[in-house]
Protein backbone atom coordinates (compact mmCIF):
# COMPACT_ATOMS: atom_id res chain seq x y z
CA UNK A 1 0.00 0.00 0.00
CA UNK A 2 1.28 3.47 -0.93
CA UNK A 3 1.70 5.61 2.21
CA UNK A 4 0.46 9.18 2.50
CA UNK A 5 4.04 10.46 2.84
CA UNK A 6 5.27 8.61 -0.26
CA UNK A 7 2.24 9.60 -2.35
CA UNK A 8 2.43 13.28 -1.46
CA UNK A 9 6.17 13.60 -1.95
CA UNK A 10 6.21 11.70 -5.24
CA UNK A 11 3.42 13.95 -6.56
CA UNK A 12 5.17 17.14 -5.42
CA UNK A 13 8.41 16.07 -7.07
CA UNK A 14 6.63 15.28 -10.35
CA UNK A 15 4.76 18.60 -10.28
CA UNK A 16 7.78 20.61 -9.18
CA UNK A 17 8.42 22.37 -12.50
CA UNK A 18 4.90 23.72 -12.97
CA UNK A 19 4.27 27.40 -12.37
CA UNK A 20 1.58 28.93 -10.21
CA UNK A 21 -0.95 29.46 -13.00
CA UNK A 22 -2.04 28.41 -16.46
CA UNK A 23 -4.32 29.73 -19.20
CA UNK A 24 -3.91 32.48 -21.76
CA UNK A 25 -4.77 35.18 -19.24
CA UNK A 26 -3.32 33.51 -16.13
CA UNK A 27 -6.94 32.89 -15.16
CA UNK A 28 -6.47 29.27 -14.06
CA UNK A 29 -4.63 28.23 -10.93
CA UNK A 30 -2.23 25.30 -10.61
CA UNK A 31 -4.31 22.85 -8.54
CA UNK A 32 -1.88 19.95 -8.95
CA UNK A 33 -0.28 19.88 -5.47
CA UNK A 34 -3.61 20.47 -3.72
CA UNK A 35 -5.53 17.78 -5.59
CA UNK A 36 -2.68 15.28 -5.22
CA UNK A 37 -2.63 15.88 -1.46
CA UNK A 38 -6.38 15.24 -1.38
CA UNK A 39 -6.00 11.98 -3.32
CA UNK A 40 -3.38 10.85 -0.83
CA UNK A 41 -5.65 11.80 2.08
CA UNK A 42 -8.49 9.78 0.56
CA UNK A 43 -6.23 6.71 0.38
CA UNK A 44 -5.90 6.78 -3.40
CA UNK A 45 -2.15 7.24 -3.49
CA UNK A 46 -1.80 4.51 -6.08
CA UNK A 47 -3.86 6.57 -8.55
CA UNK A 48 -1.80 9.74 -8.11
CA UNK A 49 0.80 8.80 -10.74
CA UNK A 50 -1.77 8.49 -13.53
CA UNK A 51 -3.63 11.57 -12.33
CA UNK A 52 -0.44 13.65 -12.36
CA UNK A 53 0.28 12.62 -15.95
CA UNK A 54 -3.20 13.72 -17.04
CA UNK A 55 -2.85 16.99 -15.15
CA UNK A 56 0.63 17.73 -16.47
CA UNK A 57 -0.70 17.49 -20.02
CA UNK A 58 -2.54 20.77 -19.48
CA UNK A 59 -0.36 23.73 -20.48
CA UNK A 60 1.04 25.52 -17.44
CA UNK A 61 3.21 28.58 -17.19
CA UNK A 62 6.83 28.19 -16.12
CA UNK A 63 7.87 28.67 -12.53
CA UNK A 64 8.70 32.35 -11.96
CA UNK A 65 12.35 33.14 -11.34
CA UNK A 66 13.42 35.45 -8.51
CA UNK A 67 14.35 38.97 -9.56
CA UNK A 68 15.07 41.19 -6.56
CA UNK A 69 15.46 39.72 -3.05
CA UNK A 70 12.81 40.57 -0.46
CA UNK A 71 13.80 41.18 3.13
CA UNK A 72 11.41 39.65 5.67
CA UNK A 73 12.77 41.96 8.36
CA UNK A 74 12.04 45.08 6.30
CA UNK A 75 8.28 45.63 6.44
CA UNK A 76 8.38 48.36 3.82
CA UNK A 77 10.16 46.00 1.44
CA UNK A 78 7.75 43.10 1.60
CA UNK A 79 4.58 45.18 1.95
CA UNK A 80 5.43 47.00 -1.27
CA UNK A 81 5.58 43.64 -3.05
CA UNK A 82 2.19 42.33 -1.82
CA UNK A 83 -0.08 41.66 -4.77
CA UNK A 84 2.72 42.09 -7.32
CA UNK A 85 2.76 38.88 -9.33
CA UNK A 86 5.99 39.88 -11.06
CA UNK A 87 7.60 39.28 -7.63
CA UNK A 88 6.24 35.73 -7.24
CA UNK A 89 9.72 34.23 -7.58
CA UNK A 90 11.03 36.67 -4.99
CA UNK A 91 8.25 35.68 -2.59
CA UNK A 92 9.04 32.00 -3.04
CA UNK A 93 12.71 32.69 -2.37
CA UNK A 94 11.83 34.67 0.77
CA UNK A 95 9.63 31.90 2.21
CA UNK A 96 12.20 29.23 1.34
CA UNK A 97 14.73 31.18 3.42
CA UNK A 98 12.25 31.66 6.25
CA UNK A 99 11.43 27.95 6.38
CA UNK A 100 15.10 27.00 6.26
CA UNK A 101 15.75 29.13 9.34
CA UNK A 102 12.74 28.41 11.56
CA UNK A 103 10.14 25.69 12.26
CA UNK A 104 7.33 25.79 9.74
CA UNK A 105 4.70 26.52 12.41
CA UNK A 106 6.62 29.63 13.49
CA UNK A 107 6.73 30.89 9.91
CA UNK A 108 3.01 30.19 9.52
CA UNK A 109 2.11 32.07 12.70
CA UNK A 110 4.21 35.05 11.62
CA UNK A 111 2.80 35.35 8.11
CA UNK A 112 -0.80 34.16 8.40
CA UNK A 113 -2.06 37.42 10.01
CA UNK A 114 -0.12 39.43 7.44
CA UNK A 115 -1.84 37.69 4.54
CA UNK A 116 -5.31 36.88 5.85
CA UNK A 117 -6.81 40.19 4.71
CA UNK A 118 -5.84 39.24 1.13
CA UNK A 119 -7.94 36.07 0.89
CA UNK A 120 -9.16 36.96 -2.58
CA UNK A 121 -5.67 36.07 -3.89
CA UNK A 122 -6.07 33.69 -6.82
CA UNK A 123 -9.82 33.43 -6.01
CA UNK A 124 -8.87 32.08 -2.55
CA UNK A 125 -6.26 29.59 -3.81
CA UNK A 126 -3.35 31.29 -2.08
CA UNK A 127 -4.86 30.44 1.28
CA UNK A 128 -6.21 27.05 0.16
CA UNK A 129 -2.85 25.92 -1.26
CA UNK A 130 -1.17 27.05 1.95
CA UNK A 131 -3.71 25.13 4.03
CA UNK A 132 -3.22 21.89 2.11
CA UNK A 133 0.53 22.25 2.59
CA UNK A 134 -0.13 22.68 6.32
CA UNK A 135 -2.20 19.49 6.41
CA UNK A 136 0.59 17.67 4.61
CA UNK A 137 3.26 18.90 7.04
CA UNK A 138 1.19 18.31 10.17
CA UNK A 139 0.26 14.81 9.02
CA UNK A 140 3.88 13.69 8.59
CA UNK A 141 6.17 13.05 11.58
CA UNK A 142 9.25 14.05 9.60
CA UNK A 143 8.25 16.07 6.51
CA UNK A 144 10.39 15.95 3.41
CA UNK A 145 11.96 18.94 1.65
CA UNK A 146 9.27 18.89 -1.06
CA UNK A 147 6.57 19.43 1.58
CA UNK A 148 8.37 22.48 2.99
CA UNK A 149 8.85 23.81 -0.54
CA UNK A 150 5.12 23.43 -1.11
CA UNK A 151 4.35 25.54 1.94
CA UNK A 152 6.77 28.18 0.64
CA UNK A 153 4.95 28.16 -2.70
CA UNK A 154 1.51 28.34 -1.13
CA UNK A 155 2.51 31.37 0.90
CA UNK A 156 4.35 32.88 -2.08
CA UNK A 157 1.34 32.58 -4.37
CA UNK A 158 -0.87 34.10 -1.68
CA UNK A 159 1.49 37.05 -1.23
CA UNK A 160 2.06 37.59 -4.95
CA UNK A 161 -1.65 37.55 -5.78
CA UNK A 162 -2.65 39.23 -2.51
CA UNK A 163 -5.87 41.16 -2.97
CA UNK A 164 -7.79 42.72 -0.14
CA UNK A 165 -11.46 43.61 0.11
CA UNK A 166 -12.70 46.96 1.40
CA UNK A 167 -13.77 47.15 5.03
CA UNK A 168 -13.32 44.44 7.62
CA UNK A 169 -15.66 41.86 9.10
CA UNK A 170 -16.23 40.88 12.70
CA UNK A 171 -18.82 38.92 14.64
CA UNK A 172 -20.67 41.56 16.64
CA UNK A 173 -24.12 41.17 15.12
CA UNK A 174 -27.23 39.29 16.18
CA UNK A 175 -28.01 37.08 13.17
CA UNK A 176 -27.09 33.49 12.55
CA UNK A 177 -25.01 32.93 9.45
CA UNK A 178 -27.91 31.50 7.42
CA UNK A 179 -30.05 34.49 8.32
CA UNK A 180 -27.26 36.89 7.37
CA UNK A 181 -27.09 35.21 3.95
CA UNK A 182 -30.87 35.42 3.56
CA UNK A 183 -30.84 39.12 4.47
CA UNK A 184 -28.18 39.97 1.90
CA UNK A 185 -29.70 41.91 -1.02
CA UNK A 186 -28.66 40.85 -4.53
CA UNK A 187 -28.33 42.81 -7.75
CA UNK A 188 -30.26 41.08 -10.51
CA UNK A 189 -28.26 39.49 -13.32
CA UNK A 190 -29.84 39.07 -16.74
CA UNK A 191 -30.93 35.49 -17.38
CA UNK A 192 -29.78 35.82 -20.98
CA UNK A 193 -26.11 36.19 -20.07
CA UNK A 194 -23.85 33.37 -21.26
CA UNK A 195 -21.10 32.18 -18.88
CA UNK A 196 -18.33 34.41 -20.34
CA UNK A 197 -20.57 37.49 -20.11
CA UNK A 198 -21.71 36.56 -16.61
CA UNK A 199 -18.08 36.29 -15.50
CA UNK A 200 -17.41 39.81 -16.83
CA UNK A 201 -20.39 41.10 -14.83
CA UNK A 202 -19.14 39.26 -11.73
CA UNK A 203 -15.65 40.75 -12.05
CA UNK A 204 -17.14 44.23 -12.46
CA UNK A 205 -19.22 43.76 -9.32
CA UNK A 206 -16.19 42.57 -7.40
CA UNK A 207 -14.29 45.74 -8.34
CA UNK A 208 -17.04 47.91 -6.85
CA UNK A 209 -18.06 45.58 -4.05
CA UNK A 210 -18.14 48.26 -1.36
CA UNK A 211 -20.68 50.24 -3.40
CA UNK A 212 -23.14 47.35 -3.62
CA UNK A 213 -26.04 47.71 -1.15
CA UNK A 214 -25.79 45.39 1.83
CA UNK A 215 -22.06 44.72 1.67
CA UNK A 216 -20.94 46.86 4.60
CA UNK A 217 -23.91 45.84 6.76
CA UNK A 218 -23.34 42.13 6.14
CA UNK A 219 -19.74 42.30 7.37
CA UNK A 220 -20.99 42.88 10.92
CA UNK A 221 -24.34 41.06 10.80
CA UNK A 222 -23.31 37.66 12.19
CA UNK A 223 -23.47 36.93 15.92
CA UNK A 224 -20.36 35.70 17.75
CA UNK A 225 -19.93 31.95 17.98
CA UNK A 226 -17.24 29.30 18.39
CA UNK A 227 -14.94 29.56 15.33
CA UNK A 228 -15.19 25.85 14.51
CA UNK A 229 -18.99 26.02 14.65
CA UNK A 230 -18.95 29.08 12.39
CA UNK A 231 -16.86 27.18 9.84
CA UNK A 232 -19.47 24.39 9.85
CA UNK A 233 -22.25 26.95 9.39
CA UNK A 234 -20.35 28.35 6.41
CA UNK A 235 -19.62 25.07 4.66
CA UNK A 236 -23.18 23.75 5.11
CA UNK A 237 -24.73 27.00 3.92
CA UNK A 238 -22.50 27.24 0.87
CA UNK A 239 -22.99 23.58 -0.03
CA UNK A 240 -26.69 24.41 -0.23
CA UNK A 241 -25.99 27.55 -2.26
CA UNK A 242 -23.90 25.55 -4.71
CA UNK A 243 -26.70 23.01 -5.04
CA UNK A 244 -29.42 25.52 -5.98
CA UNK A 245 -27.44 28.06 -8.03
CA UNK A 246 -27.29 26.00 -11.20
CA UNK A 247 -27.37 29.17 -13.33
CA UNK A 248 -23.79 30.07 -12.32
CA UNK A 249 -20.60 28.78 -13.93
CA UNK A 250 -19.92 25.75 -11.69
CA UNK A 251 -16.56 26.77 -10.23
CA UNK A 252 -16.72 30.03 -8.20
CA UNK A 253 -19.19 29.00 -5.48
CA UNK A 254 -17.20 25.82 -4.79
CA UNK A 255 -14.80 28.02 -2.86
CA UNK A 256 -17.51 28.92 -0.40
CA UNK A 257 -17.00 25.37 0.90
CA UNK A 258 -13.38 24.56 0.10
CA UNK A 259 -11.98 27.77 1.65
CA UNK A 260 -13.49 27.40 5.15
CA UNK A 261 -12.89 23.65 5.03
CA UNK A 262 -9.21 24.31 4.28
CA UNK A 263 -8.93 27.03 6.93
CA UNK A 264 -9.96 24.37 9.43
CA UNK A 265 -6.59 22.65 8.79
CA UNK A 266 -4.75 25.76 9.90
CA UNK A 267 -6.59 26.95 13.03
CA UNK A 268 -5.03 24.32 15.36
CA UNK A 269 -1.58 25.70 14.49
CA UNK A 270 -2.48 29.33 15.20
CA UNK A 271 -2.80 31.11 18.55
CA UNK A 272 -6.37 31.30 19.80
CA UNK A 273 -6.62 35.05 19.28
CA UNK A 274 -6.15 34.54 15.53
CA UNK A 275 -9.09 32.15 15.14
CA UNK A 276 -12.07 34.53 15.05
CA UNK A 277 -10.31 37.16 12.89
CA UNK A 278 -9.46 34.39 10.42
CA UNK A 279 -13.04 33.15 10.26
CA UNK A 280 -14.27 36.75 9.95
CA UNK A 281 -12.05 37.22 6.90
CA UNK A 282 -13.60 34.08 5.40
CA UNK A 283 -17.09 35.52 6.02
CA UNK A 284 -16.08 38.73 4.26
CA UNK A 285 -14.97 36.67 1.27
CA UNK A 286 -18.31 34.82 1.34
CA UNK A 287 -20.23 38.10 1.24
CA UNK A 288 -18.17 39.22 -1.75
CA UNK A 289 -18.76 35.92 -3.58
CA UNK A 290 -22.51 36.11 -3.07
CA UNK A 291 -22.82 39.74 -4.15
CA UNK A 292 -20.54 39.22 -7.16
CA UNK A 293 -21.80 35.94 -8.56
CA UNK A 294 -25.45 35.57 -7.57
CA UNK A 295 -28.29 37.72 -8.85
CA UNK A 296 -31.08 36.23 -6.79
CA UNK A 297 -31.83 33.60 -4.16
CA UNK A 298 -33.10 30.78 -6.44
CA UNK A 299 -34.39 28.47 -3.73
CA UNK A 300 -31.69 29.16 -1.14
CA UNK A 301 -34.27 29.09 1.67
CA UNK A 302 -35.21 25.49 0.84
CA UNK A 303 -31.78 24.17 -0.17
CA UNK A 304 -31.75 21.66 2.69
CA UNK A 305 -35.13 20.27 1.63
CA UNK A 306 -33.88 20.10 -1.96
CA UNK A 307 -30.90 18.07 -0.76
CA UNK A 308 -33.14 15.71 1.24
CA UNK A 309 -35.23 15.00 -1.86
CA UNK A 310 -32.21 14.29 -4.06
CA UNK A 311 -31.22 10.72 -4.81
CA UNK A 312 -27.63 10.71 -3.61
CA UNK A 313 -25.33 7.70 -3.12
CA UNK A 314 -23.23 7.23 0.02
CA UNK A 315 -20.04 9.25 0.34
CA UNK A 316 -17.90 6.19 -0.34
CA UNK A 317 -19.39 6.03 -3.83
CA UNK A 318 -19.21 9.79 -4.30
CA UNK A 319 -15.53 9.69 -3.42
CA UNK A 320 -14.86 6.87 -5.88
CA UNK A 321 -16.71 8.80 -8.57
CA UNK A 322 -14.66 11.92 -7.85
CA UNK A 323 -11.40 10.01 -8.24
CA UNK A 324 -12.66 8.49 -11.49
CA UNK A 325 -13.87 11.90 -12.71
CA UNK A 326 -10.32 13.29 -12.34
CA UNK A 327 -11.20 17.00 -12.37
CA UNK A 328 -9.20 18.75 -9.67
CA UNK A 329 -12.14 20.87 -8.51
CA UNK A 330 -14.39 17.82 -8.21
CA UNK A 331 -11.76 15.90 -6.22
CA UNK A 332 -11.12 18.76 -3.77
CA UNK A 333 -14.79 19.68 -3.35
CA UNK A 334 -15.95 16.11 -2.77
CA UNK A 335 -13.29 15.54 -0.11
CA UNK A 336 -14.16 18.83 1.61
CA UNK A 337 -17.85 17.89 1.68
CA UNK A 338 -17.01 14.41 2.99
CA UNK A 339 -14.89 15.83 5.80
CA UNK A 340 -17.34 18.55 6.76
CA UNK A 341 -20.22 16.07 6.79
CA UNK A 342 -18.23 13.88 9.14
CA UNK A 343 -17.94 16.76 11.59
CA UNK A 344 -21.58 17.82 11.45
CA UNK A 345 -23.80 15.73 9.15
CA UNK A 346 -26.00 17.65 6.74
CA UNK A 347 -27.64 16.38 3.52
CA UNK A 348 -26.46 19.45 1.60
CA UNK A 349 -22.87 18.19 1.51
CA UNK A 350 -23.50 14.96 -0.41
CA UNK A 351 -26.06 16.58 -2.72
CA UNK A 352 -23.63 19.39 -3.54
CA UNK A 353 -20.77 16.95 -4.18
CA UNK A 354 -22.95 15.01 -6.59
CA UNK A 355 -24.04 18.24 -8.29
CA UNK A 356 -20.42 19.27 -8.85
CA UNK A 357 -19.62 15.89 -10.38
CA UNK A 358 -22.54 16.31 -12.76
CA UNK A 359 -21.98 19.98 -13.64
CA UNK A 360 -18.20 20.06 -14.12
CA UNK A 361 -17.04 18.35 -17.32
CA UNK A 362 -14.73 15.36 -17.15
CA UNK A 363 -11.29 16.63 -18.27
CA UNK A 364 -9.84 15.36 -21.51
CA UNK A 365 -6.15 14.67 -21.84
CA UNK A 366 -4.32 17.80 -22.97
CA UNK A 367 -7.38 20.02 -22.90
CA UNK A 368 -8.27 22.77 -20.46
CA UNK A 369 -11.74 22.08 -19.00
Amino acid sequence: MVTYFDAVNEALERLDDLGFERGDRNELVNHGPMAAEVLATLGHGAEIGNWVEVYRAKPHHDRPAPRFPLDASDENSWRAALGDFTRAGDWEQLFARELAGAPWRDVLVQWWPRLISGLLAGITHGAIRTAHAVRSLSGTPKPGPAQLTELARGLAYWAARYRGLPGSADFRGTAGLAQAVADLPRELMADSLHPPEARVVSRERLHRIDAIPGYAEALRAVAPKDPQALLSDMTAEFAGLYLVHTEIYPIPLLHGVTLPAAVRFVLPHLPGDMHLPTVAAVWQLHVALLLSFTGGRRGEATARETALRAEVPPFAELTARAVEHKDEHVIKFTEACLRENGLRPDPRYAAAAQAAQQRIPVPELGLIP
